[in-house]
């Protein structure tokens, strides 16, 4: 298995994403290539301790580099010798099993759309982060797409559906989508025409649709796939987020208020550590883009050298999984109903 990394993109790059690639190398025995200024990629490895690059370490230069600034929609065009379209390409033309970046995340989106193409019928690509809440939950769309049709949310609930089956082991995974709600009539027109779809889709079978599902219950495990547009999604991840960093603070300080709260947090210290360790993103590593035709891997942008390595095993089992081909397998049962999509365009 031999994964591509964006080794310019993200906040901490270079330096951590050489070294979550080597970690990578070492611990999963993939191979790897790094892509960008290979003159800073060789600093960094001496600085390490290394001569000469180690077996399963490539690099492929790329002097230019996409900032956060550049335009997200153009970037990877403007600037064909960076890092995140080199990389692009490398994937598109056989050269590596996945890619992986750290970079933006709307370039990342925009190169990975028109450089290694969507799947053949898939209207939007999604980010689906799987979600630290008990069972674990795939969150689709997490803010690729803010703007989505029903027909865009009905193809998010097949992908997170076939990717939830892979990722977490559920052969039926419980799809919900995001309202403010339970009933069938909650939502705007969005979520009651998606409704529909979702029901039609689970009366044939071919999805396990459970109905609406509010955000407080989706937190506790109520659904496997929580289905919603990219700006819902985004909004409800980054209030997870927040509120596991909230309550790790708080809690740190409640077991560092005296000696005694000190020793009971010693006592305790193995649920601490797995508490912390459910609610850390570098477990997870990054967010794949379900839709494109070839894997690709988001990862946060500020990940350290073990997120780098996480994502990097989370790119290695994606590519190994058949998802893609699940998805462009059951591709016609995704599309809407032919009236239903000539109302759509009107």
């Amino acid at each position: 298995m031999k994964i591509i990394i964006d080794a310019m993109g993200g906040d901490n790059a270079p330096r951590c994403n050489v070294e979550g690639a080597l970690e990578a190398v070492r611990e999963l025995g993939v191979e790897t290539v790094l892509v960008g200024r290979g003159y800073e990629i060789m600093d960094i490895l001496k600085e390490l301790g290394l001569s000469e690059l180690p077996p399963g370490v490539e690099i492929v230069h790329a002097d230019q580099v996409v900032d956060m600034e550049d335009n997200a929609a153009t970037a990877f065009k403007e600037k064909k010798d960076s890092s995140l379209t080199v990389g692009l390409n490398l994937l598109k033309e056989g050269k590596g099993d996945a890619f992986v970046s750290a970079g933006s995340t709307g370039a990342l989106l925009s190169g990975a759309t028109l450089v290694t193409k969507r799947i053949r019928g898939i209207r939007r690509a999604a980010l689906a982060p799987k979600l630290p809440i008990p069972g674990g939950a795939i969150l689709i769309d997490a803010g690729a797409t803010a703007e989505c049709t029903p027909e865009y949310l009905l193809q998010f609930a097949f992908m997170g559906s076939y990717y939830a089956e892979h990722f977490l082991g559920k052969p039926e995974p419980r799809v919900g989508l995001l309202n403010i709600g339970a009933e069938e009539s909650k939502g705007t027109a969005l979520q009651r025409e998606t409704y529909a779809l979702l029901k039609a889709a689970d009366s044939e079978g071919r999805i396990h649709f459970i109905g609406n599902v509010e955000a407080r219950e989706a937190v506790l495990g109520a659904v496997d796939v929580i289905v919603c547009d990219g700006y819902a999604g985004n909004i409800f991840l980054k209030t997870l987020e927040g509120t596991a960093i909230y309550l790790s603070g708080e809690m740190k300080k409640m077991f560092k208020k005296n000696a005694l709260t000190k020793f009971s947090a010693m006592l305790v210290s193995g649920g601490i550590r797995d508490f912390k360790r459910l609610l850390d993103s570098r477990e997870v590593g990054g967010t794949p883009l379900l839709g494109i035709s070839r894997p690709v891997i988001k990862a946060h942008g500020s990940s350290d050298g073990y997120a780098i390595k996480n994502a990097i095993a989370q790119a290695a089992k994606f590519a190994s999984s058949g998802i893609i081909e699940s998805i462009t397998e059951n591709m016609e049962y995704m599309k809407l109903p032919v009236k239903a999509a000539e109302e759509e365009k009107i």
